[in-house]
């Protein structure tokens, strides 16, 4: 091999020397597709898109928020009484029931935060072992579902697990009614309660079916709940 100088080699086939330039060497050779004014156009169509979808999502969301306010707003403030009569039936004033009423009343604002609570027995005058046990109170709920399924499980603590619970229409009043079975001294009977943004409320039906219950208490709440 020659140590000869590299720069006294003689050139190969004598090509011409490549010259190098000022000029960025393009490395790529495909087109770069059009106008940057279009490139700048594409990419500010591609993010009106996304600000539309974006936008759309909100407003969704913003819906639904919307409707839960104003289903709060509505609900929000309730009253509850304990009339004589409602629904067929007349308030047990005697000693036995109002200590009865007073714990289980007692029992539920112990387990849920309440502005007010009442508890109060109502008889059957057809029937003195049909008695209704009913319970509650009102205070802003933000999430009525979770406020009664822990009621149902309070009851379960007390007086043995409800079976076969299950969801019944709620009436004009709205929110949501509940009604289950459990089993006492005396034999089973229906356990239901309601409860909305303003109000929660739990009764025990002795001597009746679950369905039967359920429609008594939509006419107990429907004489016993107002609003503002």
């Amino acid at each position: 091999m020659s140590d000869a100088h590299l720069t006294e080699r003689s050139r190969d086939g004598g090509r011409e020397p490549v010259e190098l330039t000022e000029e960025p060497i393009q490395l790529s050779t495909r087109d770069s597709g059009g106008d940057p004014d279009e490139l700048s156009s594409g990419w500010s169509r591609r993010r009106k898109i996304g600000w539309t979808v974006a936008l759309v999502v909100g407003l969704a969301g913003a819906g639904v928020l919307g409707v839960g306010g104003w289903r709060v707003a509505q609900q929000k403030d309730t009253q509850l009484a304990s009339p004589d009569r409602v629904a067929g039936l007349t308030r047990d004033d005697s000693e036995r029931a109002k200590s009865t009423a007073d714990y289980l009343r007692n029992g539920l604002a112990a387990n849920i935060e309440l502005d007010r609570s009442f508890g109060t027995v109502y008889r059957d005058s057809a029937d003195d072992k049909r008695s209704v046990l009913i319970f509650g109170g009102t205070t802003l709920l933000w999430q009525p579902e979770r406020d009664l399924d822990s009621l149902f499980r309070l009851m379960s603590d007390e007086t043995g697990a409800v079976n076969g619970l299950r969801e019944l229409p709620a009436g004009d009043l709205g929110g949501v009614l509940k009604c289950g079975s459990t089993s006492g001294e005396g034999g089973d009977f229906a356990v239901c309660g309601w409860a909305d943004h303003g109000s929660v409320v739990m009764a025990m039906f002795p001597g009746r079916s679950v369905t039967d219950a359920g429609g008594l208490l939509l006419n107990l709440r429907d004489g016993m709940q107002t609003r503002d």
